[in-house]
Parts: structure tokens; C-alpha cells; sequence
């Protein structure tokens, strides 16, 4: 009739039940096999390590090694002169920090200590608290100098070659299983630079990233968002 306005068409699934495809799954695609085929069930912990950390070590002694002589070069003041760093002493560095976290002492010179109370002779024989020092002073992960970096838009670009080497061989060498899972992350950092709040999660500060994980928990990929 005139004057009654036209009644919208309400939209509808079609007539056909939808399919849900699953595929079988048949393995790596295009045959593709593990860079660590030499890795079993038998190999050491040590073997799987350096399986992921050799490149990185290498990393951190080139990039340090070279920081220092740029500082060495350019400073006024009367450095000390000290050897380079080889990969040998990066492993040890890289070892008592990590074992700073199982016996915490109030201050870092307290870990070369003497003192019958407090001492721990690790420390003391794995390295001299001088050159462990000297590590720390000069650690580096890229030469400030390279051209081609985008330091404004990459907020990681003093990582970014040590985050790319970590996320290669995450993929590189291992084949995922059939059961996969996507989830975020929040990773702990108390820096100001792109620090996000999530209040739902029981990490509220920190950096957002996604991961993809099989049913073994094995990360194989992460992004940074």
C-alpha cells in the first residue's frame, strides 16, 4: 500500500550445510627435514646448546670486541688495555650470569668475595671479577655505525641481529608436530621504551609477543608486535 515503507530482507545462511575441511596431516611440507638431523635422543645437553647459542656467541664477541676498540679509540680518557674477548670467555660470562640467579648476593662484587660467610669459589675460578667487568662494561649486540638501520621505526635495532639469529634457529631446527597453538606473551621488561600495560594478564608490564607452539611446548616461532 502506499505509503508503508519496504521491509529489509533479512540476510540468511544458504540452504546447504557448511563443510569443515580437515586435512590429514601427512608432516613437513615439501619433505622439509631438521638441521639437526645429528641431534638424538643420545647427544648431550651441551651438543643441543651450541646447536642454538654458537652463532650467537659469535655475535656478542664480534659486536663487543669491536664496541671496545671504537671506545678505546675515541675516548680521551686513559682506558686500561685489555685483550679481546674470545667465544670461550663469552660461554663463562654467559654461564655465571645465569648462576647469579640461584645464589643472590646483595651486591655484584660480593660474588668474588672472600668473606667465609658469603663466598663462592664458582665464581673466583670460572673468571676474574676484573674482566668479568670489563665484559659487562663493553657488552654489544650491533655496531653503532652500520648503515641502513632504522632507528626511529625498529624499536629493537640494538637487538634486532641477535632477536633475528634466536628466531632462525627456533624454526630451523625443528619440525613441528600436528597439534599447534597461538597464543601472546607478555615478556617482563621494566624499560620505558615500548613497554605495554595488559591488566588481565599476571605479567601486566612488559613486551607483547605471539608464539607458535606444538603440543611439546617447543616454541617455533615468535613475533614481536
Amino acid at each position: 500500500m502506499a505509503g508503508q515503507q519496504p521491509q529489509p530482507s533479512l540476510w540468511t545462511l544458504p540452504p546447504k550445510p557448511r563443510r569443515h575441511v580437515v586435512h590429514t596431516f601427512i608432516g613437513a611440507p615439501n619433505e622439509k627435514s631438521s638441521e639437526a638431523a645429528h641431534i638424538t635422543r643420545e647427544s648431550t645437553p651441551r651438543s643441543v646448546l651450541l646447536l642454538f647459542f654458537t652463532e650467537m656467541i659469535t655475535l656478542l664477541v664480534v659486536e663487543m670486541n669491536r664496541y671496545y676498540h671504537q671506545v678505546l679509540g675515541n675516548s680521551d680518557d686513559r682506558l686500561s688495555p685489555h685483550r679481546d674477548v674470545t667465544e670461550v670467555e663469552m660461554f663463562a660470562f654467559l654461564a655465571l650470569m645465569l648462576q647469579m640467579g640461584h645464589t643472590v648476593q646483595g651486591r655484584l662484587q660480593d660474588y668474588w668475595t672472600k668473606m667465609e660467610q658469603l663466598c663462592c669459589p664458582f665464581y673466583r675460578q670460572t673468571m676474574a671479577h676484573a674482566r668479568y667487568y670489563h665484559i659487562l662494561r663493553f657488552l654489544h649486540f650491533m655496531d653503532n655505525n652500520r648503515n641502513g638501520v632504522d632507528r626511529r621505526g625498529d624499536r629493537l635495532w640494538k637487538i634486532r641481529d641477535l632477536f633475528e639469529i634466536i628466531r632462525t634457529n627456533f624454526s630451523k631446527f625443528y619440525i613441528l608436530t600436528e597439534h599447534l597453538a597461538v597464543d601472546e606473551v607478555i615478556v617482563k621488561f621494566k624499560g620505558r621504551s615500548f613497554q605495554e600495560y595488559i591488566p588481565k594478564k599476571m605479567q601486566t608490564f612488559g613486551i607483547k609477543m605471539f608464539k607458535l607452539c606444538d603440543s611439546t611446548g617447543y616454541i617455533y616461532i615468535y613475533i614481536y608486535i
